[in-house]
């Protein structure tokens, strides 16, 4: 018998290869950053914190270390992987430079801040006009989905506390815009709180959906076609009211806990009132029901406020709660919307929970934990995650087509990132040449072709 020596080749394994890049498939994020102008606007807002004679730009430190996290990178030091292809990257700062560069941008307070959100939103803006129809605008309607995120912290740093959860870490509070299921959401807030940060702490509420706002395209600022859509977080009598104050500015749909009163309104729900509930796709979705509510339950709320119950049998072995009624699950939510059928309005805020996905994005992209210690210092670490997320959102939003536009940043790492290219270089022109027998070859060069076709930025 042939003796078996394993399932696998056995290779020589040798240092010293040259020409060779890996991560080369990174440039489609270099090219994103190039098509967007992102490095214009980055190195033209912090230049006020660039010191004489320096040799880096701290724009272009930001976008290096971001780049590192879209890229799987988890803390400054991972940017060493860019340092290591010039070619690809340009020259990217030493670590001690990286850690001082974040630490002087941190001391800068807000100010830092204000001008990193506002390079953002114009960079924002332009991204939405080179993608057109593929826009989350498109349809003339833009969700922004708010969340708590717990991000566990295993030492002691700033303002890491115990959690609702009996956890130990951060609870920052994160926006997202909704792209459907079409694409991934863009993050448009990031707002770092302590541990112990409540999870309807109203005031963080109202300053997440500000700075919200402040990002998205100036044109659709005002207008009834920006929705702001939280879970039962969210579903405070001072949040609900500032967002009522905004009259037709601005329209929301956030959860509410089913309270007593909720409770005894529904018991008195007659069942001829009692619509049944629809899926995507506009087929009626069995065992479940919606109805909207009336009565005391609305008193103190503000004017023109909807409450709409959904009640549905429960799955097999699940846990019932005191609130729920005749072997019903209960959920509820309010909203502004008017003159629009309970059931489509039902199906909008289910569909929020498309923002557990965008946060399971972030967690694979940089929010897995808060690697320095400084509150100042890791709240822009967060902006960080935010341009990291921006640009995995942006990329496939320009460059992608069919489902891999709806590729998680995982799969984008595994597909398209990992890709290996040979640099080579003829005459004055330097050419990254992909592996022909990489699966995902064609998608990466398709991607690319589509990028180098857009104008570039004014």
């Amino acid at each position: 018998m042939k003796k078996r020596i394993g399932s696998y080749p056995r290779v020589r394994v040798e240092g010293g290869g040259r020409a060779v890049v890996s991560q080369a498939g990174a440039v489609l994020l270099v090219e994103t950053v190039r098509k967007t102008g992102l490095d214009a606007a980055f190195s033209a807002a912090l230049e006020p914190w660039r010191k004489a004679r320096a040799v880096h730009d701290p724009g272009k430190i930001l976008l290096d270390v971001a780049l590192a996290v879209a890229l799987g990178g988890d803390c400054l030091a991972d940017v060493g992987m860019l340092r290591a292809e010039p070619a690809v990257f340009g020259p990217v700062a030493s670590d001690p430079t990286v850690s001082r560069v974040v630490g002087r941008l941190a001391s800068g307070g807000m100010q830092v801040l204000a001008a990193l959100r506002t390079a953002r939103a114009e960079v924002r803006e332009r991204v939405w006009q080179l993608a057109g129809d593929a826009a989350p605008d498109a349809d003339g309607r833009v969700i922004v989905d708010i969340d708590g995120v717990l991000v566990l912290a295993h030492s002691e740093k700033q303002d890491s506390a115990a959690t609702w959860k009996k956890t130990f870490g951060h609870h920052p509070l994160m926006g997202f815009v909704d792209h459907g299921r079409g694409g991934s959401g863009k993050p448009v807030v990031g707002l770092l709180r302590p541990g112990n940060a409540g999870s309807n702490t109203a005031t963080d509420h109202i300053e997440a959906t500000k700075l919200a706002l402040a990002q998205l395209p100036k044109r659709l600022r005002p207008g009834r076609q920006t929705l702001i859509r939280t879970d039962s977080g969210g579903g405070t009598h001072e949040f609900v009211a500032w967002l009522a104050r905004r009259g037709r500015w601005l329209s929301y749909s956030v959860g509410m806990t089913i309270t007593d009163a909720i409770h005894q309104a529904v018991l008195k729900v007659p069942a001829s009132a009692w619509t049944p509930a629809v899926d995507p796709d506009g087929d009626v979705r069995d065992g479940a029901w919606v109805a909207e509510l009336a009565g005391d339950c609305l008193r103190g709320w503000p004017k023109g406020l909807r409450l709409i119950v959904r009640k549905e049998r429960p799955h097999p072995g699940a846990q019932l709660r005191f609130t729920d009624a005749d072997g019903m699950r209960l959920t509820c939510f309010a909203t502004n919307t008017a003159d629009e059928a309970i059931a489509a309005l039902e199906l909008r805020h289910r569909q929020r929970a498309r923002a557990e996905e965008r946060i399971r994005a972030a967690r694979a992209t940089g929010l897995r934990n808060f690697p320095l210690h400084d509150t100042a210092q890791n709240q822009i670490w967060l902006e960080i995650i935010q341009v990291a997320l921006d640009l995995l959102a942006w990329m496939p939003l320009l460059a992608l087509t069919g489902n891999a536009r709806r590729w998680e940043p995982r799969r984008l790492r595994l597909r398209l990132f990992s890709a290996a290219a040979q640099f080579v270089t003829t005459g004055r022109r330097r050419i990254l040449r992909l592996a022909g027998h990489w699966p995902w070859a064609n998608v990466l060069t398709r991607a690319l072709d589509r990028l180098q076709a857009l104008p570039n930025p004014g």
